[in-house]
């Protein structure tokens, strides 16, 4: 608009100049000095317009660029404001399709809890069943674990005593080991000469033969023989604990008459019996702990040696009454 104006100014102008100079032919020479004047004046002002011709086409190329961005932006926008547009119709009708679908799915799980309530009272009453099962199975855990327990108490109890019992045999076997040194250094001069100490079976065996104690089918204890029953006697006399038996023993060959000793049965009884007699009057050993008991000859030692088998044993055995008691309260 500013532009469009400046236009007819300079039209106007250029009118003024022309009919003044037409004029200044027809005029005086005062009139011309004055229109001259006006003229340079004129001019002045036509170099004022067109500095400020220059300012304005200057603005206007600016405003012209401005104009040319801001158009840029409303196309861009125009554009953003299309895409937005597809955007929000996109974004609209997917909101539309799953609040259809929470509908829905509202309906179908208002419908699954009716339908399954019956199903849930059921399945209630089978978790209650199990609660009580499992409450069962407890109590009766409980039940064999106080059983284990007491089990295991016992289990211990047991195994205190059979450590107690093993080591009262150990000291039984300490024994009859001490004893048997004793007896073997008590009886020194007798071994080799039918005469042997033997330990075996938690006992000690003091074997003696026939030859050493008695003559042929007597019962009577001679010289050399009774020397080696007191000495064992005497040898064994202060042990504690300790039980005494002894065992006739006589061969195979037959014997049999009308007066004692009428068979071998007799004859190995009374040959026990008369060493005991002999160990009870010639040492301090109690009678108590001393037992005779004929073999005859059914155990024998070597079947091809009636020697051997003619002896007599001296069997010395630790007191197992203690041993017996302990098993007794154990089984109990």
């Amino acid at each position: 608009m500013r532009i469009q104006k400046t236009t007819q100014m300079r039209t106007i102008l250029l009118t003024v100049l022309l009919l003044g100079l037409l004029f200044q032919s027809c005029v005086p020479h005062q009139k011309f000095a004055d229109t001259s004047a006006k003229l340079e004046n004129c001019e002045e002002e036509n170099k004022q317009f067109k500095k400020e011709l220059e300012s304005l086409q200057t603005e206007a190329n600016e405003f012209e660029s401005r104009i040319n961005v801001a158009e840029r932006k409303i196309s861009a926008l125009e554009s953003d404001t299309a895409v937005l547009g597809t955007s929000l119709r996109i974004l609209r009708n997917q909101f539309d399709n799953l609040n259809a679908l929470n509908n829905e799915l509202i309906d179908k799980t208002n419908s699954l809890r009716a339908g399954t309530e019956e199903e849930k009272q059921n399945l209630m009453t089978e978790l209650d069943q199990v609660r009580i099962n499992l409450q069962e199975k407890e109590d009766a855990l409980n039940q064999l674990e106080e059983a284990l327990n007491i089990k295991e108490q016992e289990i211990l109890e047991r195994e205190r005593a059979l450590n107690e019992l093993r080591s009262k045999i150990d000291q039984k076997d300490s024994l009859m080991t001490a004893l048997k040194k004793t007896v073997s250094d008590a009886l020194l001069g007798f071994e080799g000469k039918g005469l042997t100490v033997e330990q075996k079976n938690g006992r000690v065996y003091v074997s003696m033969e026939a030859k050493l104690l008695f003559a042929t089918g007597s019962t009577v204890v001679d010289k050399k023989g009774k020397k080696a029953i007191i000495d064992l006697s005497r040898a064994i006399q202060d042990t504690e604990g300790l039980d005494v038996m002894v065992e006739g023993h006589t061969d195979d060959d037959e014997f049999s008459r009308s007066e004692f000793p009428r068979n071998n049965w007799d004859l190995s009884v009374l040959r026990a019996t008369s060493v005991i007699n002999i160990m009870v009057e010639n040492s301090d050993i109690s009678p108590e702990i001393l037992v005779a008991a004929g073999r005859s000859q059914y155990l024998p030692v070597d079947p091809d040696n009636k020697s051997r088998n003619r002896r007599i044993e001296v069997i010395l055995s630790p007191k197992l009454i203690e041993l017996y008691e302990m098993l007794e309260q154990d089984n109990n």
